[in-house]
């Protein structure tokens, strides 16, 4: 493709366009002695290389879900949650059922603790739109008192599972397998960060929990949830030693037990 008729500004055009970019575009930029288009060539290799390492990580993501499929287990569910560790709000889980092929619409998918809020929120947009099906499930602060916040969990992904609506052959799960549910499963140390479809139902998880710790900051906002999202930082405990808990706080959680004695917040 000749270039060298083209203005830098009319190359640049073509190619944020990304309409001919093809290796005879490339090369013809490449061969181009013009220091803007030096740039461009510059930048859209570079742009070129990032999505080349990002199919490839991708591809990595799946080696999980592309293992089972071979074995005839499809469609495969990936399920994680969110919010073992806080001292405040509910647990949440979520499913998803990721296209059998890697699609790039999920460039940047990764653990969600790896994310920054931004990004996650982004990702979790995409995750919705390409995924074959995705459900969430929660655990109250009730049951994590009454249950324990394993078992919890675990309830809170088993009700994620069950709300999909379509039934996976195959669930991997981040951490532990889930008791009570009759469907064939692996459990994955760090699955978010070794399975594509773990690593959706974590940013799910993830992004459906605080954005519940944001409405609750709205009926507590003495609290900070909207900040913290119910983990213990220190501006968290110093409002539960001024404010005592409120109904949101779990109670078998022991800094929340050493604030017990306080009346509670109702609002």
């Amino acid at each position: 493709m000749m270039v060298s008729g083209l203005t830098v500004a009319e190359i640049r055009k073509l190619a944020g366009s990304r309409a001919g970019l093809d290796e005879d575009f490339l090369h013809a930029l490449a061969c181009d002695k013009r220091a803007g288009v030096a740039e461009i060539y510059r930048r859209l290799k570079r742009d070129e290389n990032k999505m080349a390492a990002e199919a490839e990580h991708l591809q990595k993501l799946y080696i999980y879900e592309n293992s089972l499929i071979a074995q005839g287990h499809s469609p495969v569910a990936g399920v994680d949650e969110a919010g073992r560790g806080p001292l405040a709000g509910p647990v949440v889980a979520a499913a998803v059922i990721l296209p059998p092929v890697a699609d790039l619409a999920l460039a940047g998918l990764n653990d969600s603790k790896k994310l920054n809020p931004s990004k996650r929120a982004e990702l979790a947009a995409r995750i919705k739109k390409v995924a074959l099906a995705w459900s969430a499930g929660m655990s109250t602060v009730e049951e994590i008192f009454n249950e324990n916040i394993h078992a919890a969990s675990l309830t809170a992904m088993r009700r994620a599972v069950l709300k999909l609506k379509i039934r996976p052959a195959y669930l991997l799960v981040d951490g532990y397998r889930i008791s009570r549910l009759e469907l064939p499963q692996l459990a994955l140390t760090g699955g978010d960060g070794l399975s594509a479809s773990v690593a959706a139902a974590s940013i799910l998880a993830k992004v459906l929990r605080d954005r519940l710790m944001d409405f609750y900051h709205v009926q507590y906002p003495q609290y900070g949830f909207n900040r913290h999202k119910g983990y213990a930082t220190p501006e968290h405990l110093a409002a539960l030693e001024r404010y005592g808990p409120c109904p949101l706080h779990r109670a078998g959680y022991r800094p929340v037990k050493n604030c017990g004695s306080r009346q509670k917040c109702e609002g």
